[in-house]
């Protein structure tokens, strides 16, 4: 566990759910992989030795046959696609956007299914069909197309809306300080929004919970937030780590 932090709220939350009979479905989203790297290693390691599935989003453009040879054996990572290119084509002015209204439609649909074909290849086993925009943002008008490219569903940040043109499979606690230090927020923090996320689900809404990380920038407070979460969940009765493909399914 982390030192200097209570994490027994969260305990006291899933001590709630195992009385109850529920279990609370969380899942991991890693961002922005493009090759092997020691803090890829470091995530794969840790996820893998609690047996965390982990969706890892890579940028199409950026990825080659390194990054598929070390993951051909990894079987609990699946691959999404992470954009194209990860470039922001918006202007100075607004947010970082690559999927977005600065360009015709058509050549962003271009390189999405250029990104959809390319990983597909390169990670035949480990594929899924989920697109994660940079920065979790892409132009509305897109979103109806992406069936038709071949995705099964969409990835970005907060709580999902129903009812929209393709299924939403969205993260909802991320563990970076982007603003501040850039690198692990405090973990008391990332404790009282994921035990808020419980009981969110608990009182009905059904969404599982999305962990967000991006281990190339994670710094010591970001691992061991994570390896603390990971030994307190991992193993309870009232958590289910799921897979994307798992969720997909659902």
């Amino acid at each position: 566990m982390s030192e200097g932090i209570s994490w027994e709220p969260l305990r006291r939350e899933l001590d709630s759910w195992r009385a109850a009979g529920r279990v609370a479905r969380l899942w991991l989203r890693d961002d922005d992989a493009v090759e092997p790297t020691p803090d890829l290693e470091q995530l794969l390691a840790l996820t893998g030795g609690h047996g965390i599935s982990l969706t890892l989003a890579v940028i199409p453009a950026l990825t080659g046959e390194a990054l598929a040879a070390r993951l051909a054996e990894e079987a609990g990572v699946a691959v999404a696609v992470h954009g194209w290119s990860h470039t922001n084509h918006a202007r100075q002015e607004r947010k970082k956007q690559e999927l977005g209204g600065e360009r015709a439609a058509e050549v962003v649909l271009g390189e999405l299914r250029a990104g959809w074909q390319r990983l597909k290849r390169l990670h035949p086993a480990r594929f899924v069909p989920v697109l994660v925009p940079p920065w979790n943002r892409i132009d509305a008008t897109l979103i109806p197309a992406l069936p038709e490219l071949g995705f099964a569903a969409l990835s970005v940040y907060g709580r999902a809306r129903e009812g929209g043109p393709i299924p939403l499979l969205n993260t909802h606690i991320d563990i970076i300080d982007w603003h501040g230090t850039r690198g692990g927020r405090s973990a008391e923090e990332l404790v009282t929004e994921l035990v808020a996320e419980l009981r969110d689900r608990f009182a009905g809404n059904d969404e599982p919970i999305g962990v967000l990380t991006h281990h190339l920038v994670h710094d010591d407070a970001a691992w061991d937030f994570l390896a603390a979460l990971f030994a307190a969940t991992a193993r309870h009765p009232a958590v289910a780590w799921s897979s994307a493909p798992e969720l997909l399914q659902d």
